[in-house]
C-alpha cells in the first residue's frame, strides 16, 4: 500500500467527469487500498478516486454518523460507479455554525455549503456486491460531496454568495487553480489541524 498524492482545486482531473468503471475487482484492489491508506494519513472521512488522479467512478469513505440513538459510530466502504439519490436541498444560505464543510483538494480551508439532510448512494463495493447507504446530515453531507468529486465538481463550486466569494479569494491566496498542484498527506503539517489535536 502507498500514500498517494492528493490533487489540489484547479488540476483538471478535479474538474472533469470521471469515467465509470469497468475494471475487474481485483483490477482496483491495489487502488482501493492505497485510497485508504491516504484517507487515513489525511485524517479525512472521504476520497474519491480523481482526488489521487484517477479519473474513474469510485469513492471510499471512513466517516462518522450517528444512530437514532444518538449514538456516533464509524462507518467505513467504497462504492463504485455510485448513483446518488438526495432529499430538497436547502435554497438558504448554509449557517456557518453547522454547514461547514472541508475538502482534502481545497486543504485547510472550510466554508459553509448547502446539502441535502438525507442522501442514498447505490452501486457496487470493492468486492463487485451490491451496495445500498444511506444517511443524515454529516454522513449524507459526505455522501453529497464524493458524488460531487465524481460529477467533476469540487464544494466550492456549489458555494453561494458571500461564502463562494470567500472561496473565490483564498484559493487565489494560496496559488492554487492551476494545473499541476498536489499534497502528499503524511510529508506535511495536517492541513486541517488534526496534528495539532493529536498533540493535546
Amino acid at each position: 500500500m502507498a500514500i498517494l498524492p492528493i490533487r489540489i482545486v484547479g488540476d483538471p482531473v478535479l474538474h472533469t467527469a470521471t469515467a465509470p468503471v469497468t475494471e475487474s475487482p481485483a483490477e482496483l484492489a491495489e487502488l482501493i487500498a492505497d485510497m485508504y491508506e491516504t484517507l487515513a494519513a489525511a485524517n479525512g472521512v472521504g476520497l474519491a478516486a480523481n482526488q489521487v488522479g484517477v479519473g474513474k467512478r469510485l469513492f471510499i469513505y471512513d466517516c462518522p454518523d450517528q444512530g437514532a440513538d444518538g449514538k456516533v459510530f464509524r462507518r467505513r466502504g467504497e462504492v463504485v460507479n455510485p448513483v446518488l439519490e438526495t432529499s430538497e436541498i436547502p435554497e438558504t444560505m448554509p449557517d456557518p455554525d453547522d454547514d461547514d464543510e472541508g475538502c482534502l483538494s481545497v486543504p485547510g480551508e472550510q466554508h459553509p455549503t448547502g446539502r441535502a439532510d438525507w442522501a442514498r448512494v447505490t452501486g457496487t463495493d470493492a468486492k463487485g456486491d451490491p451496495v445500498d447507504i444511506e444517511g443524515r446530515g454529516f454522513f449524507a453531507r459526505m455522501l453529497q460531496h464524493e458524488v460531487g468529486h465524481l460529477d467533476g465538481f469540487l464544494y466550492t463550486d456549489v458555494l453561494i454568495g458571500r461564502h463562494a466569494r470567500a472561496a473565490k479569494k483564498a484559493i487565489k491566496r494560496a496559488g492554487w487553480g492551476v494545473p499541476g498542484l498536489s499534497w502528499t498527506p503524511g510529508t506535511v503539517d495536517d492541513p486541517f489541524g488534526h496534528d495539532d489535536e493529536d498533540e493535546d
